[in-house]
């Protein structure tokens, strides 16, 4: 059973939990600007993510706050100048982060009370984090306003002009997601580290297309031990691989010790020999 939610029968703030919390982890925007006598802010935003490679665009959102209906510095800077560097989140600097995240007043700097260091930017006026490993200097080619009303969102999109990337997280021509160490954003105070443990290899068909579900015997497709992921990693084979049968009907482990087999190959990403087994198993 699932609880129903409809927006406009419950407090927005509680609304902004719900939605947050589903829709975790989010990257986080850590976002610097100027305003137009060269005050520069930095705050964070977990309202973020890419939208296009070419052009190469990036788009997060400014929202008003639900308790009083107003707009934040950062909106503000951008009708301003127009102007952005979008700074990611690694472990390193998480905690300097959420200082900066606190409502201070305009006149006081995030920038002091977090400790980090500002380094000029190379075609725009706001400065780069220089504690962060990858920084984006961009344009805003639009603020698209989604409401009048606490929490509504202002959709701000960043054309990248230029990116500094860390040496230190390169692996060869590919940031190394161990290297970065990123952090993401979920509800309320819970954030996740992106990194180590919390990494999964997960192979994405783009050309050699998967078999899939329906390409599977039943007693597979509809095993009752084995979960949906763990059907999917053999769903997920470009082919079915073929078997012997040459020790059929001197297969007489329990169906128990034979799934917790399958269940170890699939965990090593030996999928094909997880299907071998189930085939072998079942066809006794």
């Amino acid at each position: 059973m699932k609880r129903i939610i409809r927006p406009g029968e419950i407090p927005t703030k509680d609304l902004h939990q719900y939605i947050v919390g589903s829709i975790a982890p989010r990257p986080i925007a850590f976002v610097s600007t100027v305003d137009e006598d060269g005050i520069e802010n930095l705050a964070p935003y977990s309202f973020f993510n890419a939208f296009s490679s070419n052009p190469p665009i990036v788009v997060f959102s400014s929202n008003r706050r639900v308790s009083n209906n107003t707009t934040k510095d950062t909106l503000a800077n951008i009708e301003v100048n127009k102007e952005v560097v979008v700074n990611v989140v690694n472990y390193a600097i998480v905690r300097q982060m959420s200082i900066a995240s606190a409502e201070y007043p305009h006149e006081v700097s995030e920038w002091d009370k977090s400790g980090l260091t500002k380094e000029a930017s190379l075609l725009i006026k706001p400065s780069r984090v220089k504690e962060s490993p990858v920084n984006m200097e961009c344009v805003v080619k639009d603020i698209i306003p989604l409401g009048d009303q606490g929490g509504a969102g202002h959709l701000i999109i960043c054309h990248i002009v230029a990116m500094h990337i860390d040496e230190n997280v390169l692996d060869g021509d590919r940031i190394d997601p161990d290297k970065i160490d990123l952090m993401g954003r979920l509800g309320r105070a819970y954030y996740v580290r992106a990194s180590g443990a919390a990494i999964s290899t997960l192979y994405q068909p783009t050309t050699d297309l998967p078999i899939g579900f329906d390409a599977l015997p039943d007693y597979i497709k509809h095993n009752l031990y084995l979960t949906g992921n763990e059907i999917g990693a053999i769903a997920g084979l470009k082919t079915l691989p073929e078997w012997s049968d040459e020790n059929n009907g001197t297969f007489d482990r329990s169906e128990a010790d034979m799934i917790d087999d399958v269940k170890a190959l699939i965990k090593k990403e030996e999928a094909e020999q997880a299907y071998k087994v189930l085939v072998q198993f079942y066809s006794k």
